[in-house]
């Protein structure tokens, strides 16, 4: 009897491949707070919650040290940018196939030419993604922010991508320990592409939610949109701010960081928000001499110099003292 050689095993079906990376954003993304993180976790409250929003998500930075560090239970990530959205949910459902069809194009592209590799990115950058697949436009995505000039993901009015090509003499297309890191933290993730008031519903004094707005520019010449073609103006800073008091006044933990800028601190101080800075350094800017040091805005629900944890402490020895009277 003739043995048949084993048919190939495809990618859905291979046995899952365990990262040991830890979880990290995928993108690089205007705005992403990867260089300000160790700073600003300083302002998160300690202790594990229930749910952890993220209304903003970007490049996700806080998702995803929060996830390596095991502090929710389950998270709620939004963004207007549907083309991010559609990356996270394939990075969740269909990883294996991202990462191969990432191969695929990683491969073509380190034989290409210059000037091949040039229209080859203009090519991608053209095309309509509404008739693409999930893992498609999540590769498409991938491989435009990983070949593009800067890096730096910015959007027309009409809502088209449009940097121009980087090029890179090695540009890394593929990096699955990320993928598959990113992966393992998504699946406890809802993830949509809507208004960051959508995922505010039902959070209580066991949650924690994270802002990242769009900032408003500093000058009238800093003014790019590099989130959503609609930009974020200052009605969607007040309504943000009016957000924030209604979750303080819930008991909810809520930490923003924003641009540092004269109306902004008016703003928050106006609605009786904490309102703290520290220095972060603007890494993507299309002149590399204006990427210096920025002075950025926190703005809490509850009292950083204190710390919310201690004064929950003072209500309970408060209430102990009371209760034992």
């Amino acid at each position: 009897m003739v043995q048949r050689a084993p048919r190939p095993t495809t990618a859905k079906e291979a046995s899952p491949v365990v990262s040991t990376t830890s979880p990290r954003p995928v993108v690089k993304w205007a705005g992403g707070k990867g260089r300000l993180l160790a700073q600003l976790e300083r302002h998160v409250p300690t202790g594990r919650f229930r749910v952890y929003a993220e209304p903003f998500a970007g490049g996700a930075a806080m998702f995803f040290a929060l996830a390596d560090g095991a502090r929710f239970d389950r998270a709620r990530l939004a963004d207007k940018n549907d083309e991010l959205v559609a990356l996270y949910g394939a990075v969740k459902n269909d990883v294996d196939a991202l990462v191969e069809e990432l191969r695929g194009i990683a491969t073509k592209f380190a034989e290409m030419t210059e000037e091949d590799r040039s229209d080859y990115f203009y090519a991608m950058r053209s095309k309509d993604t509404s008739g693409l697949g999930a893992v498609a436009r999540a590769a498409r995505l991938l491989f435009l922010n990983k070949t593009c000039f800067n890096g730096l993901w910015r959007v027309n009015s009409k809502g088209v991508f449009n940097v121009p090509f980087g090029r890179y003499a090695k540009p890394k297309i593929l990096d699955e320990a990320v993928l598959r890191a990113a992966h393992t933290a998504l699946s406890r993730a809802e993830i949509v592409n809507a208004d960051f008031e959508t995922i505010l519903h039902g959070l209580g004094p066991e949650d924690f939610v994270y802002f990242d707005p769009p900032y408003m520019p500093v000058s009238k010449t800093a003014n790019f949109t590099a989130y959503a073609a609609e930009g974020f103006g200052y009605a969607e800073q007040e309504r943000l701010a009016k957000k924030l008091t209604e979750l303080r006044d819930r008991g909810v933990r809520a930490l923003l960081s924003n641009g540092d800028t004269d109306e902004m601190r008016a703003l928050y101080t106006k609605h009786g928000l904490h309102v703290t800075t520290l220095r972060a350094a603007r890494s993507i800017n299309s002149d590399p001499s204006k990427r210096g040091e920025v002075t950025e805005l926190v703005v809490t629900t509850y009292d950083v110099d204190e710390g919310f944890e201690v004064r929950l402490a003072k209500k309970a020895r408060a209430a102990k003292t009371r209760s034992s009277r």
